[in-house]
């Protein structure tokens, strides 16, 4: 069982004991958590102090267990657990803003990719069946080369295609980036724009020559950081993620999402790891795409050529 006391005595215990006993518990180092709990920093709580109610929320996340397990290892009642939960969920999504941003600069620096991520859900509508036959929620994510999430879209169900999902996010609608003169790579699921917002895919086969073969492999190289992200986040959560369903509300789902990518980007701040297994890295997804009328899109593909042709010059001057 679980105390306030214990709480409190996780951030003066000694580092070594903390990783091998709290963050199997939490998934978070102490350093992790107590930036955690200085972000959300608020006076309200339901009189069990922040540090509990923030471990409780890990631990939920941690273990993927019902809310009535979970009460019961922190002594609360189930209907107050319940209430720290989406408390602390909502602490942390009002805060989103200092965790995802969008550089206004230095975009050379930054190589910005695109993609998506089935999530699994305990959602029975037939529209959250994805082709591969389970029930999911679609995470759509961008972020720079270092993994670190710049824009999350999250709650479409799971059989619609990555490029419908694209077209009603932000990112698209309200055109917000990349700046003129960049683009997002994304796989081959999503479509090949210039405007509104740039977005380049790798050629789909068959390919045509050397050219399309090597931009594809340094496309390939590019884009894998992405999936990387989704698969870090998923190794972090994967009780949730990976061995068996998000086990909350439709509804509450992507707001359980969205945390989570929150507290991606919050440990690559304070350096902390998880070791990434090969089986939670997402498979890209090649799916059909869904057009809109003409006259709204600008084709991406003369981009693209402009960026094949340096790749394989580049592969040339440096064989000879």
């Amino acid at each position: 069982f679980f105390s306030k006391e214990t709480a409190l005595q996780c951030f003066s215990k000694p580092t070594v004991h903390y990783f091998i006993i709290w963050h199997r518990d939490f998934r978070l180092t102490r350093q992790s958590v107590a930036l955690l709990i200085r972000l959300i920093r608020s006076p309200r709580d339901h009189g069990w102090g922040q540090e509990l109610e923030v471990l409780a929320f890990l631990y939920s996340l941690a273990h993927g267990l019902s809310l009535s397990v979970v009460a019961c290892a922190f002594g609360m009642p189930k209907s107050t657990m319940h209430r720290v939960i989406q408390k602390v969920a909502g602490e942390i999504k009002a805060k989103m803003g200092q965790i995802f941003h969008v550089v206004s600069a230095g975009w050379d620096k930054v190589q910005c990719l695109a993609g998506s991520l089935a999530l699994w859900t305990d959602a029975t509508s037939g529209d959250y069946l994805n082709y591969k036959l389970f029930y999911s929620i679609q995470l759509q994510a961008v972020c720079d080369a270092t993994g670190r999430f710049l824009d999350i879209f999250v709650g479409y169900p799971g059989s619609d295609y990555d490029a419908k999902v694209l077209r009603n996010s932000p990112i698209y609608t309200q055109a917000l980036y990349p700046p003129s003169g960049f683009c997002l790579l994304a796989d081959g699921g999503y479509p090949c724009l210039e405007t509104p917002i740039a977005i380049i895919i790798p050629y789909k086969m068959p390919l045509h020559g050397r050219v399309q073969e090597r931009y594809n492999c340094h496309h390939s190289r590019a884009h894998s950081v992405v999936e990387r992200a989704s698969g870090v986040m998923k190794a972090r959560w994967r009780a949730s993620f990976f061995f068996k369903a998000l086990e909350v509300s439709l509804a509450f789902a992507p707001d359980i999402v969205a945390c989570c990518a929150f507290l991606n980007n919050l440990c690559l701040t304070t350096n902390d790891r998880v070791e990434l297994e090969e089986n939670v890295i997402p498979d890209g997804e090649v799916l059909g795409q869904q057009h809109p009328p003409g006259g709204q899109e600008t084709s991406g593909r003369h981009t693209r050529d402009r960026m094949a042709d340096p790749i394989m010059l580049i592969r040339l001057t440096t064989s000879n």
